[in-house]
């Protein structure tokens, strides 16, 4: 590293930076905050900071030595009558306000060119295909063209990419097989150099082999200030537009995002919605896409084709559930769902990443679409969306103001550590990252018209809410790597309701001569559960039998399986499985029993009868059955208990209770309904089947 080398820049990470402000003030007794590192991380610019806090004396400038790089350092004035709000390190403000005019102005240096040829791509350059989208955007332009895609991966040769490149699509659950090895080209290179840290000749040659450049790579850290970002946000996709008007002219399409309207106030967020005043953003991040966005718009009036793709936060696959652990949304999402309290947002401008990047990958394999602006922000949701899916989703969550909200969370993750929140929490103790999360939280809902006309022309599916069953795989993958909480059974129940049965008990092998009645209560955690295990959780209840107790036998525990093994029976049986209890109980005397029981259907008419009766069977603890019968649902009970008597948690609105008790007695009458018609189905089948017909055999 020299002076004017980006500690970022050189292979450090936010824990790095912590490392670094602590060795300071132990071996040298420099004390910078986080926030110098972040803001630039240069170490000319740390040096002077460090001097201008502490009231040193500056050391004399002294010549460099022949052949060394020489800082140069862009100073604009600040323009008449703008009111800039103070920053984290606002002493280098002018600096950075002088670098960004610079930088704008190497747009300028690009040739004059004519419109590209409105042709298909055949060879496709892409860079960030090791990240979150462009991984996902890379198999979406294979799926959807017959283009070869190369690949531009910082690494020091040919097979340390493929290496690379391999590990991040297999960890984001996207596959990598021949086929596709076959079809992609792997180059090491660097967007952060000039001609992408490529030799002449090979820079020649990728200009005039390629038709089409997809710049998708960028550092996203939200901490970190304009200059230690710009060489990867902003000359990285200028030095890609010089290689578009290189040799044959080549569109550009650049993943740009919606931080380039993170001004407090801003109106809209539209396709050609006005851009925040870069002065009013508050983080490097912000600066650094405005720039680019800001540049590149350049470029067009000198002709190239740049298109222009703002995302707003990524969600997960709506299929895989793969999800970026990197990504700010998801810190948040893990918070709520984690601490169950939700801050008193404007709008969620969100999109599944299968949705983003297919709309991406169309666009780019589409003359009409480019050249143009696309807003793929998908359909936002607003405070009271985000409160119903999870109110809905079995976890009912508390709203808090922002500032309550974030004391909150802070103080109980100092209580409760939870690693994986760390990224989050950073930003959280950052009066940087603060504004950067209030800009999003508290902006107005994206509007995309431009992005819906483009995908009812080309018959792509139409944005949807990225709503709590579009978040369902990523929940359940983020709560395995310790990031999110799924609702349980110690969470209070989200519906429930009485159950009672009536029939008669006896020793196993021997008529059943003693009367029984079950009362229990079924209740469920969340749909959650439903939707991915059919279980419904019995935590109350009791068993009455003159054969187990002269008391009753109290509720331990229960689960209720809904058509268990997916209604199948075991080999060669005909009756189908519709319901399966599992229940411990205790007697007053402290011994356990365990109970079994089975609805099962059979092709036959009484169908009601079926749903109604539990074959059951009990014994000890340890111990074989001792007990065996038939209990049975009364009739006039039925509809009394278990559609009547339906309760639900109190945490949701009169509505949401008449949406989530519909919603589960439209799923339990589905599977039921299913699993009494599949015998009959089966009957059917095997009345058809020709294989029980024996055939005459052919006369020789």
């Amino acid at each position: 590293m020299d002076a004017e080398t980006d500690f970022f820049d050189a292979g450090a990470t936010s824990v790095n930076a912590v490392e670094l402000v602590a060795a300071l003030a132990r071996e040298l007794n420099v004390r910078l905050t986080l926030d110098d590192v972040f803001a630039d991380a240069r170490p000319r610019r740390l040096a002077q900071r460090w001097i201008a806090g502490s009231g040193a004396t500056a050391p004399p400038v002294t010549a460099a030595p022949p052949g060394a790089r020489r800082p140069v350092r862009v100073i604009a004035p600040r323009p008449a009558g703008i009111a800039r709000p103070p920053l984290p390190g606002a002493a280098c403000a002018d600096e950075d306000l002088g670098q960004i005019l610079a930088d704008l102005a190497l747009a300028d240096a690009l040739p004059f060119l004519g419109a590209p040829e409105p042709m298909a791509p055949r060879r496709i350059l892409l860079t960030g295909a090791t990240g979150f989208l462009g991984g996902h955007l890379l198999l979406d332009l294979l799926r959807r063209s017959d283009a070869h895609v190369v690949c531009l991966i910082r690494a020091a040769d040919e097979q340390q990419a493929r290496a690379r490149l391999a590990e991040a699509l297999t960890g984001y659950r996207l596959p990598w097989s021949a086929e596709l090895r076959r079809r992609i080209t792997t180059l090491p290179g660097d967007i952060r150099q000039p001609r992408l840290g490529l030799a002449e000749d090979r820079w020649q040659a990728l200009a005039h082999n390629v038709d089409s450049v997809v710049s998708v790579a960028a550092a996203v850290d939200f901490l970190r200030g304009y200059q230690s970002l710009r060489r990867s946000n902003v000359l990285g996709p200028l030095t890609l537009a010089e290689l578009a008007a290189t040799g044959p002219v080549k569109p550009l399409h650049h993943i740009s995002s919606t931080a380039v309207f993170n001004e407090a106030g801003i109106a809209a967020i539209g396709d050609d919605a006005p851009l925040a005043r870069v002065d009013r953003l508050s983080t490097g991040y912000e600066q650094s896409k405005w720039a680019a966005e800001t540049a590149l718009r350049r470029a067009r009036e000198h002709g190239l084709a740049v298109t222009l793709m703002r995302p707003g936060a990524i969600g997960g696959h709506t299929g895989t559930g793969a999800y970026n652990p990197q990504d700010l949304l998801t810190g948040f999402l893990s918070a709520i769902t984690r601490f169950r309290i939700v801050p008193a947002l404007r709008a969620f401008n969100i999109a599944p990443v299968d949705w983003v990047s297919k709309v991406a990958a169309t666009v780019v394999g589409e003359p009409d679409g480019w050249g143009r602006t696309y807003n793929l922000t998908g359909r936002p949701s607003s405070l009271a969306d985000l409160v119903h899916d999870m109110r809905l989703s079995g976890m009912n969550v508390r709203i808090l103001g922002w500032d309550e909200w974030r004391e909150q969370l802070l103080s109980r993750v100092q209580e409760q550590p939870v690693p994986a929140l760390d990224p989050l929490i950073r930003v959280l103790n950052s009066p940087t990252g603060v504004r950067l999360c209030e800009a999003n939280l508290f902006s107005p809902p994206a509007t995309a018209d431009r992005t819906d006309a483009f995908a009812a022309r080309h018959s792509l599916p139409e944005a949807e809410r990225y709503d709590g069953q579009a978040q369902l795989r990523s929940y359940e993958l983020m709560a395995e790597d310790g990031l999110a909480a799924l609702p349980s059974r110690e969470d209070p129940p989200y519906l429930w309701f009485p159950e009672t049965m009536e029939g008669r008990l006896g020793p196993v092998g021997e008529p059943a001569d003693s009367p029984c009645t079950f009362r229990l209560r079924l209740s469920i955690a969340s749909m959650y559960q439903l939707v991915r295990e059919r279980r419904i959780d019995v935590l109350k209840g009791e068993v009455r039998c003159p054969r187990l107790h002269g008391e009753p036998l109290s509720m331990v525990e229960g689960d209720v399986w809904v058509r268990p093994d997916h209604g199948i029976p075991h080999t060669h049986g005909i009756r189908h499985p519709l319901l399966r209890y599992r229940l411990l109980l205790s007697d007053p005397d402290g011994n356990t029993w365990w109970l079994e029981g089975h609805k099962t259907a059979r092709a036959r008419r009484d169908l009601s009868k079926q749903a109604r009766t539990l074959a059951v069977e009990i014994g000890r603890a340890g111990e074989p059955a001792s007990l065996s019968g038939v209990m049975v649902v009364p009739m006039d009970g039925y509809v009394r208990e278990q559609i009547d008597g339906i309760r639900v948690g109190p945490g949701l609105t009169s509505r949401e209770r008449r949406l989530a008790k519909a919603t589960w007695i439209a799923w339990f009458g589905m599977q039921l309904a299913q699993g009494l018609t599949e015998p009959m189905m089966r009957a059917g089948a095997e009345l058809l089947d020709l294989r029980r017909v024996r055939l005459e055999e052919p006369e020789r």
